[in-house]
């Protein structure tokens, strides 16, 4: 062991003196955080069903769980693409949602639907049906852009058009206004 080129000095050694400052300090530090709390937590939650509250959620609805109104028969419905955000300006997040049937074959149309959580549960559920698969639609270029919903649609001129190629490009935009989601074609765009 190299010994060392300064004098030793008085308060390196431990003495029971130091030992009865550091517990003091340490009973001072205990004592100060018992008495400054912070204050109470002053928001209130709604009461739910039978009095209790209602769970807060602030995270986006998850659809892995969620039960499509899309019928596949015997395949499988499929999440294509999903955008979060908050939708109706409630301050809580919304999921939209494309979906269709996870098919082997083919161009099978797509569907979108908004999910959000269930009040009380706080379970996701479909609360929208922005598009149909009826209409027989492929959605691409889909985003999420100041609380609208926006995608590119390409469909078909007539039934007589094949599945695989459809033949029309058009524009969606949805938003929620008056309490319903209202879809309109965004500015500059066209039917090709």
């Amino acid at each position: 062991m190299q010994q060392s080129a300064v004098p030793e000095l008085a308060h390196t050694h431990t003495r029971p003196i130091h030992w009865v400052a550091t517990a003091t300090a340490v009973a001072g530090v205990v004592a100060l955080s018992s008495v400054l709390q912070p204050h109470p937590a002053t928001a209130a939650q709604a009461a739910g069903p039978e009095g209790r509250t209602a769970p807060v959620v602030t995270t986006a609805p998850d659809p892995a769980d969620v039960h499509f109104p899309i019928d596949c028969g015997p395949v499988k419905a499929k999440v294509q693409k999903r955008v979060s955000g908050d939708l109706d300006g409630d301050g809580r997040p919304e999921t939209v949602v494309v979906v269709h049937c996870d098919a082997p074959m083919g161009t099978p149309p797509d569907a979108v639907y908004v999910i959000t959580h269930a009040k009380g549960t706080g379970e996701p559920r479909v609360v929208a049906t922005l598009l149909s698969p009826k209409t027989r639609n492929s959605v691409t270029d889909f985003t999420l852009s100041d609380g609208a919903v926006l995608a590119t649609l390409l469909g078909y001129s007539t039934s007589d058009v094949p599945s695989c190629c459809p033949d029309v490009k058009d524009k969606a935009k949805w938003q929620w206004k008056d309490g319903a989601f209202v879809r309109s074609t965004p500015a500059g765009t066209h039917t090709v």
